[in-house]
């Protein structure tokens, strides 16, 4: 199944979209995509739906973040060799663990609003998965088992914030809005190997990153059972696992975002998200 959230910010309704492309209101059916809706029961009761029974939603609506009730905003530093490599760093021997403010999540077409003092905003496609149950200190073995389904994120980064103003990496990683998730929650059983997944950004029209979650250095197993271990995950939690090459930072001279610009952000399967860059 493709879910998704319709609707204004902060007022999203939870929906399904059809074979045919048509968005379906599920308002009637759960309250939101989030808690046990996200469980494997929860998601069963989805699928047995007919589509067809359901109300349609007009052409164009605005989408939200895919999934309700985020908890953790949970992202991944340096999970790409190559990315690593153009970024300057050496490859990691665990996973870099940091999190993104709830503040940054915006739905997947919404403008990217670059504030005034900011230099150095930059992009970066990445595989986010959706938490479905509860996940403490799971095995990798079984760590899937807990993961509701997969999404696009896209990862922008303030560099200058980032790495050259002390501290953590968050604060350059959680401005508002700097989190779009979507367009859709894939569930798992339509990702047959979400580690043979292609993606890419395009800025203007340019294909600036063009990937595959293949190079990752730590899989989705490995990411859901080692991040477990130091942060609960529960439902409608999010982690967004690293990405491949082409970022700004990495070009020489670097290139960073301005207001004005068009990034076009897809993954195999998962859909395509777009945004505009405006003036915070």
């Amino acid at each position: 199944m493709k879910l998704l959230r319709h609707g204004p910010a902060g007022a999203e309704r939870p929906g399904m979209l059809d074979a045919g492309g048509v968005i379906r209101d599920l308002s009637d059916v759960v309250p939101d995509l989030g808690g046990a809706t996200l469980s494997p029961e929860g998601l069963a009761r989805l699928a047995a739906l007919d589509p067809a029974s359901l109300p349609s939603v007009e052409a164009g609506v605005r989408l939200g973040p895919p999934v309700a009730g985020t908890r953790n905003f949970v992202a991944i530093g340096l999970n790409y060799a190559d990315h690593a490599a153009e970024s300057g760093a050496a490859v990691p021997k665990e996973p870099i663990v940091f999190l993104k403010s709830l503040n940054s999540l915006a739905g997947p077409d919404d403008d990217i609003a670059i504030p005034p003092d900011s230099q150095k905003s930059d992009w970066e496609v990445e595989l986010a998965i959706v938490i479905g149950t509860t996940a403490r200190r799971v095995s990798a073995e079984a760590a899937l088992d807990h993961v509701a389904g997969y999404a696009i994120c896209n990862d922008v980064s303030e560099r200058e914030w980032q790495l050259e103003r002390g501290g953590t990496w968050d604060k350059g990683k959680s401005v508002d809005g700097y989190g779009p998730v979507g367009p859709w929650l894939v569930t798992a059983d339509e990702v047959a190997d979400p580690q043979d997944l292609s993606m890419w950004l395009e800025l203007d029209g340019k294909r600036m990153q063009d990937g595959s979650t293949r190079t990752m250095i730590f899989d989705v197993r490995t990411l859901v059972s080692y991040t477990s271990r130091f942060i609960t995950l529960h439902p409608g939690d999010i982690i967004t696992t690293g990405t491949p090459p082409g970022v700004g930072l990495g070009m020489k001279p670097p290139v960073y975002l301005r207001p004005g610009q068009v990034m076009r952000v897809g993954i195999d399967g998962l859909g395509v998200q777009t945004q505009r860059t405006v003036a915070g």
